[in-house]
């Protein structure tokens, strides 16, 4: 798979992809797209964005040998009206498909080395703005605290993730990574 330039052509119509990209994928407070577009900004700041996202890997992203897995939470959600989302984030181990096979692996496992968890901490849904890194806050944690913390856990509630991580901004991401790196190596 190839990334796609902005300027390509939907061929028999008028149109780009950039077109179906607006049309499809503007709503990017919502849930799903909030994903992924929280996967784009760390990406971004580990500078790891040149092939485009495998959506069934084990990982979202490889930085320096290492795979990162990313979560996101928001306290408002584009659906959102009244009461805030409680922020928690999941942990829980994954069985991987193996394509070769044709079949899931047998053990659940966490896959990543480290995970990143990406927190949309606006809570005026007047002012939220995902495009804006200031709203956003990060949280990173080697998998190996996870398993020796919370083994069997299958989610993290953020009063619980602020005891063992503190929270950095979207340009203390590569560094902040890299401190880890060094660490677990």
């Amino acid at each position: 798979m190839k990334k796609l330039s902005p300027d390509t052509e939907i061929l028999g119509t008028p149109y780009f992809i950039s077109d179906f990209w607006s049309w499809g994928f503007s709503d990017v407070l919502m849930n799903s797209l909030r994903g992924i577009f929280s996967e784009f900004l760390v990406g971004s700041a580990l500078e790891v964005i040149q092939k485009p996202r495998n959506e069934w890997d084990t990982h979202d992203l490889v930085y320096k040998d290492k795979k990162i897995e990313v979560k996101s939470a928001a306290y408002i959600q584009s659906w959102h009206r009244g009461k805030y989302s409680k922020i928690s984030f999941d942990i829980g181990a994954k069985r991987f498909y193996d394509y070769d096979k044709n079949s899931y692996s047998v053990d659940a496992l966490r896959h990543a080395d480290i995970y990143i968890f990406c927190l949309l901490k606006e809570k005026d849904f007047n002012q939220v703005n995902v495009l804006n890194t200031e709203h956003w806050s990060f949280y990173i944690v080697p998998t190996q605290t996870l398993n020796n913390l919370y083994p069997c856990q299958k989610s993290i509630s953020l009063s619980t993730l602020e005891k063992i991580s503190q929270p950095i901004s979207y340009g203390q991401i590569k560094k902040s990574t890299d401190i880890i790196i060094t660490e677990i190596n």
